[in-house]
C-alpha cells in the first residue's frame, strides 16, 4: 500500500516553489547531483518516484536510476513534535546492526545537509518481498504459514536483542539505564505537546505506569516500532523474514518494550472488531500465534521473562495514544493532508480507555 503524490511534494528545483507555499518534499537537481556524487545511478528516475508505505510517519520513496533502485527515506512535513521523525538516528542503527545477524537493509548514503532536499535523510537499499498488512500474500496464506510468519517476526526480534550495542558501535546512542521512567517522562511531555483536548484517561494511565514501574534488566537495542507491518517476508514460502524496517523510534533500552509493542500492535480470535482494533485484523487468521504464545517464544529465545506483561502493555497503548494525538493536531491544524489522520480523534479516546482497562487487569 502507498500514499498518494500531492502535486506539491516533488518539484524539479526550488525556484518553482512559490512564496507562502508548502515545502516540498522532495527537490529533483540537487537530490539528483547527491546521488551522482555517491555513484547511485544515473540520469533522471526512471519511471519515476514512487511513495511506499502509508506515508503517516517518515516519508519514504522508492527511486529507480538505470538499472539502480533504491529507498530515501526523509521527515514528513513540519511543524513536527521534539526529537520525533529524526532520520539520521534511523540511518546510525540501520549502520551499526549491517554486520550482524539482524536483519535490515543497508544504507548507501546519508544526506545530512538539510539544503539538499529541505530535511535531512538517507538512501538504503531496495528489497523485494511482502510487507503484509491487511492480508496474506497467497503463497504464504495456509496455516502453516501464518504460524511460521509469526515465528519468524518473533525470532528476528530476538536476533535484533542479542546484539552486542556498544560493540556495534552504538556507544551514546541512548542511556541503558533508567529507560523505562525516561520513557513515561518524555511521552508525559509531548502530551503535553500533542494533546489537542482534556483527556482524563491519559493522566490516570501516566500515573499508574509511574506508580507501578517494573525492574530492567540489561539494556539492548530496542527497535520502538516492532510489528508486522514493519518487516518484509521473502517472496517465496517457507515464510522467511528478510528485514526489518522504520528504526525511527529505535534507543538503547528495556527490550521487553518492543515485545508490549508487539502484543499491542496484534489482533487474536476473539478480540473487538470495531474501531482502532480493526486495524491489525490478518492476525486474526487460523494458524498465527496468540499474544500468549508470541510471548513464549520470545521468553524461550532470549531467555527473559515477561511477568510485568501488563505494565509493557499498557505503557505501549499509552505511547501509542500520545503519537496518535500528535498525527491528529498535525491533521486538524493542516499541516499535512492525510485524511487517514484526521480519524484519530475518536480513536485516541478508544485507545485511552482501553489503556485504562489494561491498568485494572481487565
Amino acid at each position: 500500500m502507498s500514499h498518494e503524490i500531492a502535486p506539491d511534494d516533488i518539484v524539479r528545483s526550488r525556484e518553482e516553489v512559490a512564496d507562502g507555499a508548502r515545502e516540498p518534499l522532495l527537490v529533483l537537481d540537487p537530490l539528483l547531483a547527491f546521488l551522482d556524487s555517491k555513484g547511485l545511478g544515473a540520469g533522471d528516475p526512471d519511471p519515476v518516484i514512487t511513495p511506499i508505505g502509508d506515508g503517516h510517519s517518515n516519508v519514504t520513496y522508492a527511486v529507480t536510476r538505470g538499472d539502480d533502485a533504491f529507498v530515501l527515506r526523509r521527515p514528513p512535513r513540519g511543524p513536527l513534535p521534539p526529537s520525533a521523525h529524526d532520520v539520521l538516528r534511523e540511518a546510525r542503527v540501520i549502520r551499526a546492526v549491517q554486520d550482524t545477524p539482524v536483519r535490515a537493509p543497508r544504507v548507501l548514503a546519508v544526506g545530512e545537509d538539510p539544503s539538499i532536499i529541505g530535511a535531512p535523510f538517507f538512501v538504503m537499499e531496495h528489497m523485494d518481498g511482502h510487507v503484509i498488512t491487511t492480508e496474506m500474500p497467497s503463497v504464504l496464506d495456509t496455516p502453516e504459514e501464518r504460524r511460521r510468519t509469526s515465528e519468524e517476526l518473533v525470532d528476528a526480534l530476538v536476533e535484533l536483542h542479542a546484539v552486542d550495542w556498544a560493540a556495534a558501535g552504538l556507544e551514546g546512542f541512548g542511556k541503558p539505564t533508567g529507560y523505562l521512567e525516561r520513557q513515561v517522562r518524555r511521552f508525559l511531555g509531548l502530551w503535553d505537546h500533542n494533546r489537542t483536548r482534556e483527556i482524563p484517561e491519559v493522566e490516570r494511565v501516566a500515573t499508574w505506569l509511574t506508580a507501578n514501574l517494573p525492574d530492567s534488566g540489561p539494556a539492548t537495542i530496542v527497535h520502538g516500532d516492532f510489528r508486522l507491518g514493519n518487516v518484509m517476508f521473502a517472496k517465496d514460502a517457507p515464510a522467511r523474514c528478510n528485514a526489518i524496517f522504520d528504526w525511527e523510534m529505535s534507543t538503547i533500552g528495556d527490550p521487553l518494550a518492543d515485545v508490549g509493542y508487539l502484543c499491542m500492535m496484534w489482533s487474536q480470535q476473539g478480540d473487538p472488531t470495531e474501531g482502532m482494533a480493526a486495524l491489525n485484523g490478518v492476525t486474526r487468521a487460523e494458524g498465527f500465534l496468540t499474544r500468549e504464545e508470541l510471548v513464549a517464544r520470545y521468553e524461550a529465545g532470549s531467555g527473559r521473562s515477561m511477568q510485568d506483561a501488563r505494565w509493557y502493555l499498557a505503557l505501549a497503548l499509552w505511547k501509542a495514544i500520545v503519537f496518535m494525538e500528535g498525527n491528529y493536531k498535525r491533521a486538524i491544524s493542516g499541516a499535512t493532508d492525510d485524511p487517514f489522520l484526521k480519524t484519530f480523534g475518536d480513536g485516541v479516546i478508544d485507545l485511552a480507555q482501553r489503556a485504562e482497562a489494561v491498568t485494572r487487569g481487565e
